[in-house]
């Protein structure tokens, strides 16, 4: 069975795409922990990040790492923290979040309900800063909401 990450990658469900490629997308959490938190996800549908292709891993830590710059210099945090924990969604994902300290790591402090019009600024002000880079995302596939 597709997990909402297949649905959100199909377009069959909207999201507030930051990037796409032919392995990852990369989409802001509809729980965010801080402003930016974002989910880098494979195409492929692999529940657990230890049985993913070692080529696919780090193509995902590179697209983490070009996000995590893009939220540094939005943002302004301390640093950028990453976790993959898989538990609440049966396809691997890389949570990158602005972080201040620790306890800005902890899933207890998601926000239940957000602004659908905070996440779509949060969005753009992510992918301008990728375009100012340099960089580019194939988001126009990817549903927008």
């Amino acid at each position: 069975m597709a997990s909402v990450f297949t649905d959100i990658i199909n377009g069959n469900l909207p999201s507030h795409a930051i990037w796409r490629d032919e392995k990852c997308v990369a989409f802001l959490s509809i729980n965010p922990i801080s402003n930016g938190h974002c989910l880098v996800v494979p195409i492929a549908e692999i529940d657990h990040w230890i049985d993913l292709p070692l080529d696919l891993v780090e193509h995902l830590m590179r697209v983490a790492s070009i996000i995590g710059h893009s939220q540094m210099e939005i943002f302004e945090p301390n640093r950028i923290g990453q976790m993959i924990a898989g538990f609440e969604v049966p396809h691997t994902h890389l949570h990158v979040i602005p972080i201040n300290d620790m306890s800005d790591m902890d899933f207890r402090n998601a926000e239940v309900s957000v602004d659908k019009s905070h996440l779509a600024k949060n969005a753009k002000l992510i992918r301008a800063s990728l375009v100012r880079s340099g960089l580019t995302s194939t988001v126009e596939s990817f549903s927008i909401q």
